[in-house]
């Protein structure tokens, strides 16, 4: 496989040659962690999110993986949604269930999308009232010590300026600590309002994998990888699990102005 690993303290970062390394060995981990959670507690809870990431996956529609996962133990969530309904261009629901869930037999009950004929306040709140029920029910594991949820994999892309989920630089929504879901009305990249996991429980999660490409994203991701710390971080640089494993993986061109170049 044409990649290659980079170990600094924290985080990890594979770097591969192009997107399709990257997702063949996103499927090869992806399913690995399925199989270690389902084999472990009967459930797998995987939380997804928009952009690129869905066409990331698609390996995993692909053998041996369509056939071997257990797709029946998958409960499948949104890190963060646009407040439209299901079926609009701009729904990462609608993203991901045209490019990947429609594809695989997880069932529909498993499947936990917003509430699109709420408000952001309103959506927001009934998608937390879900995941604590969930939580109550043992789908959902809860964090020892901090009390937010804590997923088995969490999926995250990155835009341009660093944002994740729908946590954008310099906005208060980055430092709220009490919700476990929130809501924005000004998001800075249209549509403006969005439902949003908040830090507390995305820094929850056992895996974390942060999918990165194309150079238009390389200065984000020296920004949150490099070395130099700053008063004001970006939220790509805010993803810091507290006991969790968090994995960043990059193409090339992502990863071309990151300093140490010799694995590359």
């Amino acid at each position: 496989m044409a990649e290659a690993s980079i170990r600094s303290e924290k985080p990890r970062h594979i770097v591969f040659k192009g997107e399709e390394e990257l997702s063949k060995s996103l499927a090869k981990y992806t399913a690995d962690l399925s199989e270690k959670f389902v084999r472990e507690r009967g459930a797998f809870t995987v939380v997804l999110s928009g952009g690129s990431l869905i066409k990331s996956l698609r390996k995993l529609l692909e053998a041996p993986y369509v056939d071997s996962i257990e797709w029946a133990r998958w409960h499948v969530f949104w890190v963060d949604e646009r407040v439209v309904k299901k079926d609009h261009p701009d729904s990462n629901y609608k993203l991901a269930f045209d490019g990947f869930l429609s594809k695989v037999p997880i069932p529909p009950g498993h499947v936990y999308a917003i509430n699109d004929a709420l408000s952001p306040e309103g959506a927001a709140d009934d998608y937390e009232a879900c995941l604590r029920q969930l939580v109550k029910t043992e789908v959902v594991k809860l964090s020892k010590g901090n009390g937010f949820p804590k997923f088995d994999l969490m999926f995250l892309g990155m835009g341009p300026d660093g944002h994740v989920a729908s946590l954008f630089p310099g906005h208060p929504l980055v430092k709220e600590n009490q919700r476990w879901v929130t809501f924005i009305k000004d998001s800075p990249k249209p549509p403006p309002q969005r439902i949003t996991f908040t830090f507390p429980v995305i820094n929850s999660s056992s895996y974390i994998v942060q999918v990165v490409c194309g150079s238009n994203k390389a200065a984000a991701v020296h920004n949150a990888l490099g070395t130099e710390k700053t008063s004001d971080p970006l939220p790509a640089a805010m993803v810091t699990p507290r006991d969790g494993e968090l994995t960043w993986f990059l193409d090339e061109a992502a990863a071309s102005l990151l300093r140490d170049k010799a694995s590359l």
